[in-house]
């Protein structure tokens, strides 16, 4: 297939653009349907022209239906972009590219989604749909397992696709409440990923940047927060997103001056209410009743799950900052962490 690809791309790389074009249609009517065109234009950004002549061909094949309400894959079509995704894969080389992060970085495995999540939703939905295969591979062994997750989007896009019957396993927050969106804090993640799994789950009821002292009173006060803090920290298996320092910071509602020092000492990147450097230094770190990065080498498997070009610096900073055992990230953010790398 490789050969095949090879001579495809230099003898008619045009029917390469073509075929990821319409794999891309494929893929977004069947996270969004029943969608119609115009909207269907929008989120690909294409001028309705362009998209009709395509949407009009995957009709004919058989691969799209259409209704009042829009348009629907079919049940051909869905086996077609299954095996499309493979496909497009090898066509965009991101086999070789997720070799080479992992060599690179040190990383046991590298995902690579196509596309860019900053650019269209559905492939942060992809992202999401890959780390809940793996996590959902990881939990099929008949064992106990607590599960460690963080909030966030791309947490909550794992989250709503994963499925399962694990009762011996514990869902925990990898740490406590984060700004005004409780859909996307740890705590709302953490319980909906265990009730799709299945699995029992804990909660951390501790307010996230809290003082020091406060913290420590809680931990020595509260015996069921300390309790929850205890599971945490045996978590075997850690899901977790990354943030852009800037963006974390002003969710934290830090103080502007702060933020200015903060980005200004070099901060790109945020896990776990720690802002590392692109060079993995910490900049600096919130009070955490959770997990920190230096737990992160006690934990059996730890998972990055982040994509965009715009937290690619981002995801850099706190691989080199922590250990990663597997990284799910989409290709618009591979392709600048490998041009950061080469500047390097």
């Amino acid at each position: 297939m490789d050969s095949i690809i090879n001579l495809q791309k230099k003898i008619v790389p045009e029917l390469t653009n073509l075929l990821v074009q319409r794999y891309q249609i494929l893929r977004q009517v069947s996270h969004e349907y029943p969608i119609g065109r115009r909207a269907l234009a929008a989120r690909l950004g294409l001028s309705e022209r362009v998209l009709r002549a395509q949407v009009d061909f995957l009709k004919n094949g058989g691969l799209l239906a259409f209704s009042s309400a829009g348009m629907s894959v079919t049940e051909e079509g869905a086996d077609i972009l299954k095996e499309l995704a493979d496909y497009v894969r090898k066509l965009q080389d991101l086999n070789s590219l997720e070799q080479f992060l992992c060599e690179r970085l040190d990383i046991g495995r590298v995902v690579i989604i196509p596309g860019d999540s900053d650019q269209e939703e559905v492939v942060k939905r992809e992202i999401g749909r890959a780390a809940a295969r793996i996590l959902g591979n990881l939990l099929n062994d008949g064992k106990e397992h607590i599960v460690a997750v963080s909030g966030g989007t791309t947490m909550a896009a794992l989250a709503a696709n994963v499925s399962g019957n694990e009762p011996k396993t514990v869902v925990v927050p990898a740490r406590g409440g984060l700004g005004d969106n409780v859909e996307l804090q740890a705590n709302t993640i953490a319980t909906v990923l265990a009730q799709r799994l299945g699995a029992s789950y804990r909660q951390l009821y501790v307010p996230d940047s809290v003082s020091e002292e406060i913290l420590n009173s809680i931990l020595a006060e509260d015996i069921g927060v300390k309790s929850v803090v205890d599971i945490i920290k045996q978590a075997d298996i850690l899901v977790h997103g990354v943030g852009q320092a800037s963006v974390m910071a002003r969710h934290r509602r830090l103080p502007p001056e702060f933020i200015k020092k903060l980005l200004d000492d070099g901060a790109v990147g945020e896990a776990f209410g720690q802002y590392c450097a692109l060079d993995g230094r910490q900049i600096y770190m919130t009070n955490n009743a959770g997990l920190m990065l230096q737990d992160l080498p006690k934990i059996g498997t730890v998972i990055g799950v982040a994509g965009g070009r715009s937290k690619a610096a981002a995801i850099l900073s706190v691989i080199r900052a922590s250990r990663q055992d597997i990284l799910i990230t989409d290709e618009a953010a591979a392709h600048d962490i490998v041009r950061m790398l080469e500047n390097d």
